[in-house]
């Protein structure tokens, strides 16, 4: 089992306080609903509305393919849950709850409350995409056993979003480079990075990334490739770096009670179809990755899936990864990231590192 600190349940019991206000207000939020025949009708809150994770898997998936799949026995409606009126840390507890029946919860949103959860994408951990999906599979263990104890949810699949990357306006040549430079971050963790290597970090909300920029609020900024290209960066910066800083891993899973109340035909199922979703969004993801780089490239980028987003390509360099870019982030993830992580998150930390992820990293962690 699991351990579940008092600091832990302090913060869970003040989350369900706030979740119960919500229930009060929510009306009919039954996870599945009957349907003629002996069909079942599910309710799913799926992700971020603007990300094509939803746009072209997610959505499709539950309005039209499970139907199929099933043979019309299973059909479903989903909302993405920035407009159902939700916060994305919110969706846990809810599920706990049983309020959301299916649910795709952002870990790093979650990580406020369990920081635990940051392991899964700490900056610098998975400087590409093998090495990213590889030590998600080291972790599905530990994120089954956790999302069940902690929060009643039954693990169905880890989905992520494309790599998210340096941009900056200045010419650089390797990681190191960023000393004195202000640089846009989105988590306590990379804005440790940052700091770890000189630079000086800005957190900013993805909407103002472009405009920061142009101001002189900062000159490089962490964002992912294609997001980065939508939003206009290659128009405002003129060099991104080849690894990846970071992702944005989240679970999709279901309320137990919801789960345990479906005939066994159509939990398998579920579970079935959900497993190539989650291949269908990482696939994507790894496409997109590669598409946003050539996107930001443009006529210079070689070896990258063709750019397919609407707009002109730009003309960035694509600064590559050199050994020296390599031992930096191997020795920041040791000496800083880690470290830090582990300071913020307790001694147990370090044993969910050193169980799961040591070997396959080649370093132990210490607790603090």
């Amino acid at each position: 089992m699991l351990s579940c600190d008092i600091g832990w349940a302090c913060r869970q019991l003040r989350r369900l306080m706030c979740c119960l206000c919500l229930i009060l207000m929510a009306g009919d939020t039954r996870a599945q609903a009957p349907t003629p025949e002996g069909g079942i009708h599910l309710r799913v809150v799926g992700g971020l509305a603007s990300l094509s994770q939803y746009v072209r898997f997610e959505q499709p998936f539950w309005e039209n393919r499970i139907q199929e799949i099933s043979g019309g026995r299973i059909t479903a409606e989903i909302a993405p849950f920035d407009r159902s009126g939700l916060r994305a840390p919110e969706i846990l507890p809810l599920m706990r709850l049983g309020v959301v029946g299916f649910g795709n919860a952002l870990l790093g949103a979650a990580s406020g409350d369990e920081p635990e959860f940051n392991i899964v994408d700490l900056p610098a951990l998975n400087p590409d995409f093998a090495t990213l999906r590889r030590n998600t599979e080291l972790l599905r263990p530990y994120l089954r056993a956790v999302l069940a104890e902690r929060h009643n949810v039954e693990l169905l699949g880890v989905y992520t979003l494309p790599a998210q990357v340096l941009f900056c306006v200045r010419p650089f040549s390797s990681l190191a480079d960023l000393a004195g430079r202000k640089v846009r971050t989105s988590s306590v963790g990379q804005s440790e990075l940052v700091e770890a290597l000189g630079g000086v970090p800005v957190v900013t909300a993805f909407a103002d990334i472009v405009n920061a920029i142009r101001t002189g609020v900062v000159e490089c900024a962490i964002t992912g490739t294609l997001s980065g290209y939508l939003i206009g960066l290659h128009e405002v910066t003129n060099h991104v770096h080849a690894m990846a800083i970071s992702w944005g891993i989240s679970v999709f899973g279901a309320s137990r009670p919801t789960w345990a109340s479906l005939p066994e035909d159509v939990r398998r199922t579920l579970r079935e179809a959900v497993t190539r979703l989650e291949d269908e969004i990482w696939a994507g993801a790894e496409r997109e990755t590669g598409e946003g780089m050539a996107c930001n490239a443009g006529p210079a980028a070689q070896g990258l899936p063709p750019c397919q987003a609407p707009g002109q390509p730009g003309r960035m360099r694509i600064v590559p990864v050199a050994p020296s870019d390599a031992a930096l982030r191997e020795r920041l993830l040791r000496e800083t990231v880690l470290p830090r992580w582990i300071g913020r998150c307790g001694p147990s930390c370090a044993d969910l590192w050193n169980t799961y992820l040591a070997e396959a990293n080649g370093f132990r962690a210490q607790a603090n």
